[in-house]
């Protein structure tokens, strides 16, 4: 903080000699001086209502400005509770982990439901829980009603855990009820594209080497992320990833990111290509936090972890 405070002066010495004529500062200097201080002053005084300009601007930041080692960090500037539910309380699908912010300083925090792949458990995606909950977000890891549903119905379990996670679970109030998205494994990331045909006012969702026998999806309104793997034999990316982000609507926010080296289980251990990318987008889309675009925009370029990325910039507004 600048020191606004006064000098004192020193008292003149005694001499037998004249005293000096007073020098006078010419008026233009002290003018400058003046006009110089004064803005210095307003710079500080509004300095607080620009920051508070910017959260008017979007209210729904969250977390200090992103790095690419903060988005790619194993845990996000949270600290991250959880809570488990079981299957006995709910209805519609199968129990699941809830993974959130411990702190209420932020307020509401936007929220993701995530289900495991064909035979498998929550287990198999829980690393997602607390590594989205940590960079701020409400985070719904399930297991369906059996390992066996398929994408259609696996998609009306996305939904059913989301009106769950907003209207009857203990963290219900810490949640934007208008910002929430989807994510899902194999025949889970099928369930992803039909919860988010089923609910367009989903604000994101992310496919992780989805399978669903339904390849096209022109009638989707969500923003999309299609993750494939480009060693993936059991939903290879030629006969699903692939033809699910080309039928995606192309005045729709869309992206298509191929994993490089990787097989269709590579979403069910952490993964740091996968987070950095899944987190960018729920930022973007589900906050709306554009500081999250340069993650997103120019494209990634393949690289040791990325075999091709296509897509759009995310639009403005």
């Amino acid at each position: 903080m600048q020191d606004f405070s006064t000098e004192s002066q020193a008292a003149p010495a005694t001499s037998t000699l004249p005293a000096a004529p007073t020098r006078r500062r010419p008026r233009g200097r002290l003018v400058r001086a003046g006009l110089a201080g004064l803005a210095a002053l307003a710079a500080l005084v509004t300095a607080p209502a620009l920051s508070a300009q910017a959260a008017a601007d979007n209210p729904f930041e969250r977390g200090p400005d992103p790095t690419v080692a903060s988005i790619e960090a194993p845990r996000g500037s949270y600290a991250v509770s959880q809570t488990t539910v079981s299957s006995l309380g709910v209805t519609g699908f199968g129990g699941g982990t809830i993974y959130y912010p411990t702190s209420t300083a932020d307020g509401t925090f936007g929220a993701v439901a995530i289900s495991p792949g064909y035979t498998a458990y929550q287990s198999s995606i829980a690393w997602l829980g607390p590594r989205l909950a940590s960079q701020g977000f409400v985070v719904f890891t399930i297991d369906t009603n059996t390992t066996l549903d398929q994408p259609d119905s696996r998609g009306r379990q996305l939904l059913a855990a989301l009106d769950y996670l907003t209207q009857r679970s203990s963290v219900r109030g810490r949640i934007d009820t208008s910002r929430l998205g989807v994510m899902g494994h194999s025949m889970g990331g099928g369930g992803t594209l039909e919860a988010a045909k089923s609910r367009p006012a989903l604000q994101a969702a992310i496919p992780l080497t989805g399978w669903n026998l339904d390849t096209t999806w022109p009638e989707l309104r969500t923003p999309t992320l299609v993750v494939g793997a480009d060693g993936d034999t059991i939903a290879p990316v030629a006969s699903h990833s692939e033809p699910f982000y080309r039928s995606l609507p192309t005045s729709l926010d869309r992206a298509y990111l191929e994993l490089n080296n990787a097989t269709h289980f590579t979403p069910n251990s952490s993964n740091t290509t996968i987070a950095k990318y899944s987190i960018s987008w729920l930022k973007r889309f589900i906050d709306n936090d554009v500081r999250y675009e340069q993650f997103l925009c120019p494209l990634p370029q393949p690289s040791a972890t990325i075999e091709e990325y296509r897509g759009n910039c995310p639009h403005s507004g």
